[in-house]
């Protein structure tokens, strides 16, 4: 089943996508209520068996607005290529490995996208993200988490991020398919093809079961002497074989193809999934950051 949250007419509603279109829950049920209490009556005869509005006349929103965002990175040939001409750290090995991102700044599956201030390295990354349930995994939509490198390399060199790199803008979509559409393998993997294309150009693909760990691991770690909820969204981590634009540049040793300019379309398909299709646009134009003000040595 797949559920979505979009705009139509100033309203915005949640829905079961058919061939036929989006079909709206009663007003006021969101997605989130769904996830929290793991599809309950609301999903009935009546509301597929409703009126559908054409996918056509709506905006398509983020599936919904989670608690909270972690994004891994489970894929060892990412880690290759963002660390070339290197070896991968013998630490990624050991567990998984992730950052929280921010669930106030997400997309929709067709918004456009603005490049965030002082921003010159703007990058795409092709993801997988996995819903928590009640009771495991409820679903699964597109995770597209888009980088300022540029900011990411600073604040990294720091000892901390990537932080403000990823602030700005991650999109889900199109919608959220429930897990009981898929079939994992016998290692709890999802085999799933995923690509990504700037401007009708594919530049990456890869497979979801190239994962170092499948998501119920990550769910688990996520969980490990902590609390998760209903809701929760677990990234897989950027794909390898030209998952990000940075992946490359490691790899090629030049910034080919070029960082993401305004007018840029990045699509990117996920097998069972569906599309998501973002058109990058020129940010705020924002004052430099102040430096810091270094201490006084002789105090």
């Amino acid at each position: 089943m797949r559920l979505a949250t979009y705009e139509h007419r100033g309203e915005v509603r949640a829905g079961v996508v058919s061939g036929a279109g989006v079909h709206a829950f009663p007003a006021g049920v969101t997605v989130l209520d769904l996830v929290r209490s793991g599809l309950p009556a609301a999903l009935d005869a009546d509301v597929l068996g409703g009126p559908a509005v054409p996918l056509t006349e709506v905006r398509l929103l983020p599936p919904l607005e989670p608690p909270s965002v972690r994004d891994f990175v489970a894929f060892e040939e990412h880690v290759e290529g963002m660390v070339a001409p290197g070896p991968v750290p013998p630490e990624w090995y050991e567990a998984p490995t992730f950052y929280f991102t921010n669930p106030a700044a997400l997309a929709g599956a067709h918004d456009d996208v603005p490049i965030p201030p002082g921003s010159r390295l703007f990058d795409f990354e092709l993801e997988v993200a996995a819903v928590l349930g009640p009771d495991g995994i409820f679903g699964y939509t597109i995770f597209n988490d888009w980088s300022a490198r540029d900011l990411q390399r600073r604040e990294m060199k720091v000892g901390l991020g990537p932080a403000k790199g990823k602030d700005s803008v991650t999109t889900l979509g199109p919608w959220l398919v429930t897990a009981d559409e898929f079939t994992v393998d016998e290692d709890g993997f999802l085999d799933l093809d995923m690509r990504v294309s700037v401007n009708g150009v594919e530049i990456g693909h890869d497979r979801l079961a190239n994962m170092g760990w499948p998501f119920e691991e990550l769910a688990a770690y996520a969980a490990r002497g902590t609390r998760v909820r209903p809701g929760d969204v677990l990234g897989s981590g950027t794909c390898g074989n030209g998952g990000c634009l940075a992946e490359l540049w490691g790899r090629r040793g030049a910034q080919d193809p070029p960082p993401l300019r305004p007018g840029d379309v990045v699509e990117m398909t996920v097998e069972g999934i569906g599309s998501i299709r973002n058109t990058v646009v020129a940010g705020t134009d924002l004052p430099p950051v102040r430096a810091a003000r270094a201490r006084d040595r002789s105090r």
